[in-house]
């Protein structure tokens, strides 16, 4: 009998009994089609997820198209549906070109990479999302972290380079919902040269006007040297993602980025699911404004409650939980009040601080918001 050889995976063992001693455990927790908690957990910010006009949107696009796009965007993966999408997500967005990929993490991996050649210089806020940060890692370039929100930081990263640069940012940053300074970036970034790159997934549908999103608030949505990418699965209640830039920054990601060449295109479903809530979105563009009123009514009275929490920007409310294991505890007790929230713990919070992560919807209540401010209230844990 051949001799028996130690399992190659044993050491997974130790991994999880290790997460599980320093509270940082994740499980999945299939959610009902209709669920009786009151949700602060999803980013659904516009309510449109379940919006008649829109999933039925999705169902016509499939039935229409087919049930998947069959092939990268390249082979077969394109059809007049992705076309139609890009081209009303550049006009409402302000830029000359889009370019549809299958979520938003595969559209920042794109931009990242494929403006970022060898040679060059990335300058990364220190609390960018994830997908930033993988793309930076994949990218040829030399990486800077810059500290959190400070334009400063960014120009002394630029001014010794000599070379393609680009400066990366979230628009709204998702752990806590604050704002990057858009303005003071793209000042820096004309002055010395670099391009920016602006992640609005969370600014999409919920600020500026109408919900065209920070870049176009800061007033940098077709400046021929910024860049934003945006997701379709948060206000538009959709899946996917898209970069948005000049004609020439798009042919370039279609013959260099390997997240668009490699990938399958987005599902038809999603396409006119995505379509379907820009334009409701557009015809009642009185939804952001009440995404970022509830955000700031939960903030006003959670605040007013003795917690801690950093003033929302947009439809991000986060609270400061005292350890991993009391957040996770927090959460649970809110749910099992009716409550659904977020738990945020590292590796997924920057500076190491777990807390709950509240996300408002433009449709809900101030009978709702202050029936979520109790349920925290009287769940929180001691040291909270």
């Amino acid at each position: 009998m051949p001799e028996a050889h130690q399992d190659p995976f044993g050491w997974l063992d130790a991994a999880r009994e290790q997460r599980e001693r320093s509270g940082l455990a994740r499980t999945l927790r299939p959610r009902p089609a209709r669920s009786p908690l009151l949700d602060l957990a999803g980013n659904d910010y516009l309510g449109l997820a379940r919006h008649p006009a829109v999933t039925e949107a999705a169902a016509s696009a499939a039935r229409h198209w087919g049930a998947g796009a069959t092939g990268s965007r390249l082979v077969s993966g394109s059809t007049g549906l992705h076309a139609e999408l890009e081209g009303e997500l550049a006009d409402f967005l302000g830029f000359e070109s889009a370019l549809v990929f299958s979520s938003g993490y595969a559209a920042n991996l794109a931009a990242v990479t494929a403006l970022a050649p060898a040679g060059s210089l990335v300058v990364s806020d220190a609390d960018n999302h994830a997908s930033l940060i993988d793309g930076c890692r994949l990218a040829r370039a030399q990486t800077a972290v810059a500290a959190h929100a400070d334009p400063e930081a960014v120009r002394k990263a630029l001014a010794g380079h000599d070379g393609p640069a680009l400066a990366v940012t979230d628009s709204v940053f998702s752990v806590d919902g604050d704002a990057a300074p858009l303005a003071e970036l793209g000042g820096v970034c004309g002055e010395l040269g670099a391009g920016l790159l602006v992640d609005d997934a969370h600014g999409l549908g919920v600020v500026g006007s109408g919900g065209r999103g920070a870049v176009h608030a800061a007033g940098l949505a077709g400046a021929p040297g910024t860049v934003a990418t945006v997701t379709l699965s948060k206000a538009l209640g959709s899946q996917g993602g898209a970069v948005l830039g000049s004609a020439k920054v798009v042919t370039h990601l279609v013959s260099t980025a390997r997240s668009f060449i490699f990938d399958t295109g987005l599902a038809p479903a999603a396409a006119g699911a995505a379509l379907a809530a820009l334009r409701l979105l557009r015809a009642e563009p009185e939804r952001a404004a009440r995404a970022r009123r509830a955000a700031a009514v939960l903030h006003g009275a959670l605040t007013g409650a003795g917690f801690t929490a950093v003033r929302p920007d947009a439809a991000v409310v986060s609270v400061r939980a005292p350890s991993p294991e009391a957040a996770v505890r927090w959460a649970a007790d809110c749910r099992a009040a009716g409550v659904s929230v977020g738990c945020f713990r590292p590796p997924s919070v920057p500076d190491g601080v777990s807390r709950l992560r509240l996300t408002v919807r433009a449709d809900l209540t101030d009978a709702q918001l202050d029936r979520a401010v109790e349920t925290i209230r009287a769940t929180a844990p001691p040291g909270h």
